[in-house]
This record gives C-alpha cells, sequence and structure tokens, in this order.
C-alpha cells in the first residue's frame, strides 16, 4: 500500500490525502477540485497561515514579503519560477509582513525579503536577502533533506 501525505489546498484549505505515488499526477483538491499544485506560491494570511505549516506533510517554503519591498518585488518572479522546480515536493507560500504583521513578529523576521523553510510545523532554515531561481532552488532543496 502506498504512503499517502496530507496537501492543503492552496485554494480553499481543504486537507487531502494523497498517495506519495500519485503527487507528481496532478493531484486536485477533494473539497473545491482545483489543483494543488500550480507551479505558484499560495498567498497565504494571519487566518490560514498556521494550518499550511501544520498540516502539509511537505516542507513548505515561506517568503515573507511587504509591496513596499523593492528586493522583495524584484526576487518575485525567481519565487514563482522556483515553485515550477520544487512542486510537487514542496510546498511554497508567500506571507506579506505587511497585512500579517502578527506573523512577521511571531517568526522575528528583522528584514524582507527573508525565505523560511519548514518541515512538519517547525522552522529548519532561514536565508534574508533576495535570490536567484538557482539559488532559491538549491538553497530549498539542500535544508529540505534529512
Amino acid at each position: 500500500m502506498s504512503e499517502a501525505l496530507h496537501i492543503v489546498c492552496p485554494h480553499c484549505d481543504g486537507i487531502n490525502r494523497v498517495p506519495t505515488s500519485k503527487l507528481s499526477a496532478q493531484p486536485t483538491c477533494g473539497k473545491c477540485h482545483q489543483a494543488l499544485f500550480n507551479a505558484h506560491p499560495a498567498e497565504l494570511n494571519s487566518q490560514n497561515f498556521n494550518l499550511h505549516l501544520s498540516r502539509n506533510d511537505i516542507p513548505v517554503l515561506v517568503d515573507f514579503w511587504a509591496p513596499w519591498c523593492g528586493p522583495c518585488r524584484m526576487m518575485a518572479p525567481a519565487f514563482v519560477a522556483a515553485a515550477a522546480q520544487l512542486e510537487p515536493n514542496m510546498r511554497l507560500v508567500k506571507l506579506d509582513t505587511e497585512q500579517s504583521q502578527d506573523i512577521g513578529m511571531r517568526f522575528n523576521i528583522r528584514s524582507i525579503p527573508t525565505l523560511a523553510l519548514f518541515k512538519g510545523g517547525v522552522e529548519v532554515a532561514r536565508q534574508a536577502g533576495a535570490m536567484d531561481v538557482s539559488g532559491i532552488v538549491r538553497w530549498a532543496n539542500s535544508h529540505a533533506k534529512g
């Protein structure tokens, strides 16, 4: 029997059980029927952030950013491109620290952009500063193993 992973839907926040053997087969949400992975980071907020961190069985890479931040806007296309390369083995999400200041304070985000990688709801790595797509992919993969 194939092992199943819990994957939180980026559209409706529904929790889905997806067999690992079907992870790369464009699985859809059982609740809203949209794609669980669409090669694009999910936009999170204070209401759904904890759910995505704690209930996804795959690593979650968070881009802490703000709309007024020039380096954040410069890195945004690279983060989207990284999502296309890292999904479905990793969920990429963005959190606007201006709109969700409580989350930024909780994780002691001092500069943006900041990338943080979570496994099982626990932060395992953090990197401040803008990166290009290859840097994001390399950094995320190096910390996701183990």
